[in-house]
């Protein structure tokens, strides 16, 4: 791991710019610690040509800082895909730089950390498909794009947060069902449940950020911010979203705010995303009672420099494999909503 670099006064006029967007979630003392690392990545980078993906829940310094890429999961393996750097490094945990990967076999996918997993992808692998689907054949898998490519392997179609209910909606009409097994968040189904008339088999993998909020959460902060706006993530509870203002996918949170710019709001998600947001938004108030992703925040500025300087971790997916989850991926990708279907 590299050492700790010094705050010079080449490093200060090198990020003075940075420094000045990220003032009001980061203070100049911790800055002073994070702008060496960012001026040492950016230089390295820029030497190898590589790119750095940063999902929204990394902390500012990385996705302000550092980052040639940000989005959620899905988004950033688009992007990575139709750069033409053949260096990718995914700050971000380990499904995200496997999804990379599979849209991209030819270029090196590095993370900076290979412990940094996930609690959603964990609960459940390539096995427990084929048992699921012995279980109740002839029914299509929807499966969320937060697992591993194993799982996105076994399955028929992926969806995102955002898409979720037109790609169940699609795939049952393709199969000519009306029900289908949806994995693994089991509260993402359950809200894309209360969306469709389509039955759907879950599966009881939750999110350990997004299931730890309650409905009394929710209640709790309309209590102690009156007028505040709530948005929340459908990786929640049904209880949470049915208290919350709005629910959408982390895209759909910064568009929502985009959008409405409300005085005050409360971001029912990972830390980090409110950070990231109101950097860009400095005149909304964001109330920050959040729960930390402990993954996540596995990835830090020395850890990606460290990753630059040393090609360390590579990730890799075996090939049958990867052909496969990226056809599960494909296949969501030309799902069209049913709103467009009918302005058609």
């Amino acid at each position: 791991m590299s050492d700790l670099l010094d705050y010079t006064p080449a490093v200060a006029t090198a990020t003075e710019e940075l420094r000045r967007k990220m003032a009001n979630v980061i203070p100049d003392i911790e800055w002073a610690v994070h702008a060496p690392y960012i001026a040492a990545i950016n230089a390295l980078k820029r030497e190898k040509q590589a790119v750095i993906l940063a999902h929204n829940y990394m902390t500012p310094e990385i996705f302000h800082g550092v980052a040639d890429f940000v989005g959620d999961s899905l988004q950033l393996a688009r992007l990575a895909a139709k750069t033409d750097a053949q260096l990718i490094i995914q700050a971000g945990v380990h499904f995200m730089a496997e999804t990379s990967k599979v849209l991209s076999p030819d270029k090196t996918v590095l993370i900076p950390d290979m412990e940094a997993g996930c609690s959603l992808a964990a609960s459940i692998t390539g096995h427990d498909v084929r048992q699921l689907k012995q279980a109740h054949p002839g029914l299509p898998v929807v499966t969320y794009v937060n697992t591993s490519a194993e799982v996105k392997a076994e399955s028929d179609v992926c969806c995102t947060s955002s898409n979720a209910v037109a790609v169940v909606e699609d795939i049952a009409r393709e199969w000519g069902v009306d029900t289908v097994i949806m994995i693994p968040d089991e509260f993402l189904a359950q809200n894309v449940a209360k969306q469709t008339t389509i039955k759907l088999i879950t599966w009881k993998g939750h999110c350990e950020v997004h299931e730890r909020f309650t409905a009394e959460d929710i209640r709790g902060f309309r209590a102690a911010q009156p007028g505040v706006i709530v948005i929340a993530h459908p990786e929640c509870p049904p209880s949470v979203v049915a208290e919350a203002d709005f629910a959408g996918s982390t895209s759909g949170m910064i568009d929502f705010v985009a959008q409405k710019q409300p005085r005050r709001v409360v971001l029912v998600t990972e830390c980090s995303m409110s950070d990231n947001v109101a950097v860009e938004f400095p005149k909304v108030e964001f109330v920050r009672p959040c729960n930390l992703c402990p993954h996540m925040k596995r990835i830090t500025l020395p850890k990606i420099l460290h990753a630059l300087e040393t090609m360390t971790v590579e990730v890799l997916v075996d090939p049958v494999i990867a052909a496969r989850a990226k056809k599960s991926v494909e296949r969501m990708l030309a799902v069209v909503p049913a709103k467009a279907r009918q302005a058609a």
